[in-house]
């Protein structure tokens, strides 16, 4: 499933990540590990990638990531503030830079009153501190689709994030 459009999104953000020497992980749910194969597929992408979170039930996103369980019963496990928490455990139980999340309805089937079908939510955080969340309503595309535009809205907000963070200095350095 990982085209072109996606290669060139994961090389993108790898290649600036290199140069700034940064590190992430993922969190996805709707996805089930696209973004992290996305960037995987591509050589050398070990020295920036250090894990990928597959939390696709509530108690993955709670026993892996640290999602509380009132926010899973206050906003559901499709909300901004799941996907603010899944990012944020991604960074706390990795020693990563960046971190992105991603939690929707994919579809065919999900939807509930207000949630419809191609509804995502996405957060990109960093260990400096900068959030970025995002929700997007894909619409009933079909669940491929939804996916494929989900892993580049990710790999977009990485991007993002990664230009704004300043290189980690080199081994021994402070």
């Amino acid at each position: 499933m990982v085209d072109e459009e996606m290669r060139a999104a994961a090389v993108a953000l790898l290649d600036l990540c290199k140069k700034k020497k940064l590190t992430l992980a993922t969190a996805e749910s709707c996805t089930g590990g696209l973004v992290s194969a996305a960037l995987s597929e591509i050589p050398g992408s070990s020295l920036v990638l250090d894990r990928g979170f597959v939390t696709y039930s509530n108690e993955a996103k709670q026993q892996m990531l640290g999602v509380t369980p009132a926010t899973i019963d206050v906003y559901g496990a499709v909300s901004k503030e799941c996907a603010e928490e899944m990012a944020k455990g991604a960074l706390a139980h990795a020693l990563v830079d960046l971190a992105v999340s991603i939690t929707g309805i994919a579809g065919p089937t999900g939807a509930v009153p207000g949630k419809p079908i191609g509804l995502v939510f996405f957060t990109a955080a960093s260990r400096s501190g900068r959030v970025i969340t995002h929700d997007r309503k894909f619409g009933d595309i079909g669940r491929d689709k939804v996916r494929h535009a989900s892993v580049l809205q990710a790999l977009a907000m990485l991007y993002e994030l990664a230009e704004k963070e300043e290189p980690r200095p080199p081994a021994g350095e402070s």
